[in-house]
């Protein structure tokens, strides 16, 4: 009988990190996976005559050659130089199985343009989003951010972390409507308005981290890595395998074995493994999620880079909900052949949003016209997935989990404060569903 301490079902970059972290502290696991590749639902899809049969659709055309040097991902998210994901990497010691290169830009659409966004003192001074007093308000807030310690009141200037909400500290620096959405959408990185209403710690932190990683890199705050975010999953893959994990690739699960509502093992291929624990991402356990919305996204192939970015061969672009009158803000991440991710003088573009009404390609449409001429468009729209009550399914949710993943439509990755990947010595022997996130790119 062969038993394990933990079994993962699926190789996306959750599953991935998990199996990796529980090797290394001396869990015996088995990673199996339907697929014949890593990633998932964030796979780097090569080469580029695979993208068009994924897609169904013909092509590519000859335009478009060497298809063997194209490394598209189905779900491009960047990372935070100082962000938590990059921590646990270098931590775990992944990077060195990985290269990283810097993103060239980080820029927000305003008032019909294309703007660079101002995250320093400098930047303010010579930023056109903002009149003359908005940039010594939004230079006062910035001294305040940087200087603020949770631990020392002195630097609170009368303001409660825990009390004062987020539209209080914005109104106490008297910031323009203009400068809020800037600063809370593509610095503080706030996927709707609900944050104006909450405390005001977790944007600070936020704030603050965004400006960490700027002046680590001064282009960008965003790290990408190279040949594509498939590389992620393998080099946790790599650890887990060097700590005596064992991988199973390209094998069906056929049932998870349960007895008194706690897993005891999965039937894989015609034969049992028996596991303490099962992790798994969705797609194993359909009648255990429930849909909570959907994202659109849609992977351009353009053969320019994306215009009034400075000719940025790699950036992202944040258009605030305002701008479009949305619940929700569209997002555009570009990558190219500087990343080794196409074709020389090529570039991907990947434009996604939450899907609010019934026609979601128009819903982009002010987004891909910011892009055009596009040689190819690829669309698809995925449901958000969520684990349901474990009140009705027996399912424990880890107090861990990673967020900013596939389907959610910004690009970075995001792992809020609660909800941090960890693994505990008391999780009960029952199935863990790492659900997909409503939306948001920190792990």
């Amino acid at each position: 009988m062969q038993e394990y301490d933990v079994i993962v079902l699926g190789t996306g970059i959750k599953e991935c990190v998990l199996s990796g972290l529980m090797s290394l502290s001396g869990k015996k696991v088995l990673h199996i996976d339907k697929n014949s590749y890593h990633g998932g639902e964030s796979a780097s899809i090569s080469p580029l005559e695979e993208l068009y049969r994924r897609f169904k659709v013909p092509g590519p055309p000859k335009s478009i050659r060497r298809g063997k040097e194209w490394n598209v991902d189905l779900v491009p998210k960047f990372f935070l130089a100082t962000g938590q994901l990059v921590k646990i990497l270098v931590h775990t010691e992944v990077t060195r199985y990985l290269d990283f290169k810097v993103v060239e830009g980080s820029y927000v659409f305003k008032a019909g343009k294309v703007h660079k966004v101002p995250a320093t003192e400098e930047d303010a001074q010579s930023s056109d989003l903002m009149g003359m007093f908005d940039k010594r308000r939004f230079k006062k807030l910035l001294h305040f951010v940087l200087n603020f310690d949770t631990r020392n009141p002195r630097t609170h200037q009368d303001v409660d972390p825990e009390k004062t909400t987020t539209r209080e500290l914005f109104s106490r620096f008297d910031l323009g409507q203009d400068v809020i959405e800037v600063t809370g959408h593509a610095i503080a990185l706030h996927s709707s308005e609900s944050y104006l209403d909450q405390p005001c710690l977790e944007t600070i932190n936020r704030i603050r981290r965004y400006c960490e990683s700027l002046s680590r890199h001064n282009s960008s705050p965003y790290l990408y890595p190279l040949y594509g975010l498939g590389e992620l999953p393998q080099g946790y893959a790599r650890l887990s395998a060097e700590y005596g994990g064992t991988f199973l690739l390209n094998k069906p699960v056929d049932e998870i074995v349960m007895d008194n509502g706690k897993v005891k093992a999965v039937k894989s291929d015609g034969k049992v493994f028996h596991c303490k624990q099962l992790i798994c991402d969705p797609s194993y356990v359909p009648n255990r999620v429930r849909k909570m919305g959907r994202v659109i996204r849609v992977i351009c192939l353009l053969n320019h880079p994306v215009k009034n970015t400075h000719e940025a061969s790699s950036c992202q672009i944040i258009i605030p909900q305002a701008e479009l009158n949305r619940k929700s803000d569209v997002y555009i991440c570009v990558v190219s052949y500087s990343h080794s991710l196409a074709s020389d003088g090529m570039y991907i573009a990947t434009v996604s949003t939450t899907v609010e009404t019934n026609s979601p390609e128009k819903e982009v449409e002010p987004a891909l016209e910011l892009l055009e001429p596009i040689m190819q468009k690829l669309v698809t729209c995925l449901s958000v997935l969520r684990s349901v009550s474990v009140h009705h399914c027996n399912v424990f949710c880890m107090t861990l989990m990673i967020l900013g993943l596939s389907p959610s439509p910004t690009c970075w990755f995001q792992m809020r404060t609660e909800e941090r990947v960890r693994y505990r010595e008391e999780l009960p022997e029952a199935v863990t569903v790492l659900h997909t996130p409503v939306i948001s790119m920190d792990v």
